[in-house]
C-alpha cells in the first residue's frame, strides 16, 4: 500500500470512529432525558417590547410536577420520549397523557409553525443537517406542536443542545391571551447530574401581514430532577395499557407527516378540541375511528 493510500485509510478510519462516537454521546445524552422526575415549571416576563400603554404583561407563572419520561422508540437514529404527567397525593393519583418528543438524526423533514394553526413544511439539505438532531415536539393528541434541527454539544463536561424557532402560543397562555399569535422560542436542553434542564427564551409576537411585531420577551426555566422509578410506577402502568391506542394514533398521524406537505388543522370540531375527543372519551379507540376523527381535523 502506498503512503498516501495509507494515510487516507487512517484518515476515513479515524473520521468514522469520531462520528460514531460523537452519535453515541448525542444518543447518550437523548436518553437521559428519560426517567421519573419531579419538575418545576417557571415562566416570567422579562422585557415589554412596545411603547403601549394598554399592554397587560402576564402574570408569572409557576407550577410543579411529578413526570415519568418513557423512551417508546430507540433506534440508532431515532429517540421517541412519551412524557406522563402524574397529579394528585400518591394514595389517590391520576395519569395525564402529556408532550412527546422524537429525535431524528440528520432529519431532512422540518415542519414550521406559522400562523392558524399552520406548519409549512421543508425540506432540508443533506448539508444543512449533517451531524444535527431535529426535536420534533408533539401535542398531548399526537397533533404537530413545533420542530427544529441543531447540533448537540458535548463541551467542558456539558451536554446540550439548543434551537430557536417558531411555535404556537403555549397552553399556559392560549385560552387567555389574544393580544400575540406565535411565539419564537429559543430551547436549550442541558443535562446535569441531577437530570436535565429546560431552559427558555421566548419572545411573543404578533405576526400579521408579513411583519412580526414583538409584544414582550419571557424567560423560562424547567428544571427536571430524577427521583425514584417506585414514584411513577402508576404512570408506567398506566401506558402499559393503553399504549396500543396511542402507538394506532401515532401511526395515523406518521401517515399525514410523511405526505411531506404543508398543513392546516381546525381548532375544534363540533365544539371540541382534538384531545377532547382522544383523552376523554374510549369512542375513538379503535383505528378506524381515531383515522376519520384526525381527518376531520385536517383543513389540508
Amino acid at each position: 500500500m502506498s503512503r498516501f493510500l495509507l494515510i487516507l485509510s487512517i484518515f476515513i478510519y479515524t473520521t468514522t470512529l469520531n462520528s460514531q462516537s460523537k452519535i453515541q454521546k448525542d444518543r447518550d445524552a437523548i436518553n437521559k432525558m428519560c426517567g421519573c422526575f419531579e419538575i418545576q415549571f417557571n415562566f416570567k416576563e422579562t422585557f415589554q417590547r412596545i411603547d403601549d400603554e394598554e399592554y397587560v404583561p402576564s402574570k408569572e407563572y409557576r407550577s410543579f410536577a411529578l413526570e415519568l419520561a418513557i423512551p417508546i422508540v430507540n433506534e440508532n437514529k431515532k429517540i421517541s420520549i412519551q412524557h406522563l404527567l402524574i397529579v394528585g397525593p400518591p394514595n389517590n393519583q391520576s395519569i395525564i397523557k402529556h408532550w412527546r418528543q422524537d429525535w431524528v438524526y440528520q432529519n431532512q423533514d422540518l415542519y414550521t409553525y406559522d400562523t392558524a394553526n399552520t406548519w409549512n413544511y421543508t425540506q432540508m439539505s443533506k448539508k444543512a443537517v449533517k451531524g444535527q438532531w431535529t426535536q420534533k415536539v408533539f401535542q398531548v393528541d399526537d397533533s404537530p406542536r413545533y420542530e427544529g434541527s441543531s447540533t448537540w454539544v458535548h463541551v467542558d463536561g456539558k451536554s446540550y443542545w439548543e434551537n430557536t424557532n417558531y411555535a404556537p402560543l403555549p397552553r399556559r397562555e392560549y385560552s387567555k391571551r389574544n393580544d400575540y399569535n406565535i411565539m419564537l422560542r429559543t430551547n436549550r436542553h442541558e443535562i446535569t447530574d441531577s437530570g436535565w434542564v429546560h431552559d427558555q427564551d421566548n419572545k411573543k409576537i404578533l405576526k400579521k401581514e408579513g411583519e412580526e411585531i414583538v409584544l414582550a420577551e419571557e424567560k423560562g426555566l424547567s428544571p427536571y430532577k430524577r427521583v425514584s422509578s417506585k414514584k411513577c410506577a402508576e404512570a408506567l402502568e398506566w401506558w402499559t395499557n393503553n399504549e396500543e391506542k396511542w402507538s394506532s394514533v401515532r401511526n395515523e398521524w406518521g401517515a399525514v407527516y410523511n405526505k411531506k406537505q404543508s398543513l392546516t388543522l381546525n381548532s375544534s370540531v363540533n365544539g371540541k378540541k382534538l384531545y377532547e375527543y382522544l383523552l376523554f372519551s374510549n369512542v375513538y379507540d379503535e383505528k378506524e375511528k381515531h383515522k376519520e376523527l384526525i381527518e376531520s381535523f385536517i383543513l389540508k
